[in-house]
């Protein structure tokens, strides 16, 4: 292996966008906003997001979002939630999701996109032994204007189907 400086070292500063990816292009960057999370289970409660999607030049996007507790007057409090994983499109305007919690759940979701709209629902969720009962999920992402907006549908501990989380997030980087 190189250095950077004799060209045989390191990851080129940018990497050419695998045309299966042009269709969600419009997620590329950093992405910030605010949102509301809420179920029977738990209290209801404001939150800060930071979502990114990036790539390597493979046909995936790279996806990352964080969480935290907002408070009254804006500011961050502690963290929330977390995921990664992978955004996969298909040739037929399908698309495959796989997502990672630290919470030990892992989620597969099949989807469509239409536009710049994508719905989609687990096709399968597992979870280790001490992670919290989830047994499905819809998600719907789309641009709202210039901002992304987004829903989750969860169905967990005991609990159908229902509305979770849902925030609008403005592009940032």
């Amino acid at each position: 292996m190189g250095t950077p400086e004799d060209g045989h070292g390191g990851p080129p500063d940018e990497f050419e966008l695998h045309p299966s990816l042009i269709p969600l292009q419009f997620l590329l960057g950093r992405w910030e906003g605010a949102g509301v999370v809420g179920y029977p289970t738990i209290e209801s409660a404001n939150f800060g997001q930071e979502v990114s999607f990036s790539h390597n030049g493979k046909p995936f996007l790279i996806y990352m979002s964080r969480t935290w507790l907002l408070s009254q007057d804006g500011t961050l409090g502690r963290p929330l939630a977390m995921e990664t994983g992978f955004w996969r499109p298909q040739p037929d305007g399908g698309l495959e999701v796989v997502l990672a919690h630290p919470t030990g759940i892992s989620e597969i979701y099949l989807g469509q996109q239409t536009g710049t709209k994508i719905e989609m629902a687990t096709d399968a969720v597992v979870r280790t032994a001490t992670a919290k009962e989830v047994t499905a999920g819809r998600r719907l992402y789309g641009l709202i204007g210039a901002d992304l907006g987004w829903a989750y549908d969860m169905a967990a501990v005991g609990q159908p189907l229902q509305s979770h989380v849902s925030a609008q997030l403005k592009r940032v980087a």
